[in-house]
């Protein structure tokens, strides 16, 4: 579970946060909604534990993160809007960096790894060094490194903005057997189609506030997955 209590966060006399409330269920993945400035981003670095907030509390799957950030972080995944990586390391090197740190078994990891990149178009490009990464193919491993230990948590800030269509039709399915098996996902976005297809609930924020909470049944929300156009897309994309 994500839950997020009266967060407030200023940036001198600009009130990005003020009083944020409401909770993602595991096995739910919540949309964040809200125009450029209304405190999205704000809101997913500091449920991150990437800066503090001014007050409120952010509990990840029962820990406080600011009482015990290690256990949080541990229960934790993050894939970021402008992701920051050791551009020495090639993406292989990379992930293994991450897997040590989250504790995974090399070999667990290795074939985690091996099946992410080969759904998204990476598996031909794990030796290359991140710095010539294009900046989809580093969003696409930021995301690899936010779900490979299979998180009771995350938090996608953009996190499939720059992914080609093969991909993005992936990191949807990914983010749906993550939620199945018991994930609780906080996926903020703009482009409200995805949120309409991919997510279970929405949060709309405007100003630093929660302005709205809906459901899937209150918009209309189309069948889950790939509407008609992704279809005929991997069709052809499969198909050659």
């Amino acid at each position: 579970m994500i839950e997020v209590v009266d967060l407030a966060k200023s940036y001198g006399a600009v009130r990005a946060l003020d009083a944020v409330t409401f909770e993602v269920r595991p096995g739910e993945i919540v949309g964040l909604l809200g125009a450029n400035g209304a405190g999205k981003s704000t809101l997913l670095r500091t449920a991150a534990g990437l800066q503090p907030p001014d007050a409120g509390a952010v509990r990840i799957a029962g820990v406080d993160l600011a009482r015990d950030p290690v256990a949080a972080k541990r229960a934790l995944g993050y894939a970021a809007e402008e992701p920051v990586f050791y551009e020495e390391l090639s993406a292989g090197e990379y992930l293994a960096f991450v897997a040590g740190v989250r504790g995974i078994d090399p070999a667990s990891a290795r074939a985690r790894v091996e099946a992410l990149a080969a759904s998204f178009a990476l598996a031909d490009r794990l030796d290359e060094p991140v710095s010539r990464y294009s900046h989809g193919m580093r969003k696409k491993l930021s995301f690899v490194a936010a779900v490979m230990h299979r998180p009771a948590a995350l938090l996608c800030d953009e996190a499939l903005e720059g992914f080609d269509a093969a991909s993005n039709l992936a990191a949807k399915d990914e983010l749906r057997a993550l939620a199945a098996a018991g994930a609780a996902i906080l996926f903020s976005s703009h482009v409200t189609e995805t949120i309409e297809r991919l997510c279970d609930r929405a949060v709309l924020l405007h100003r630093g506030r929660v302005a709205r909470r809906i459901d899937r049944a209150e918009w209309g929300a189309p069948p889950a997955g790939a509407s008609p156009l992704e279809q005929a897309f991997l069709e052809v994309v499969r198909g050659s």
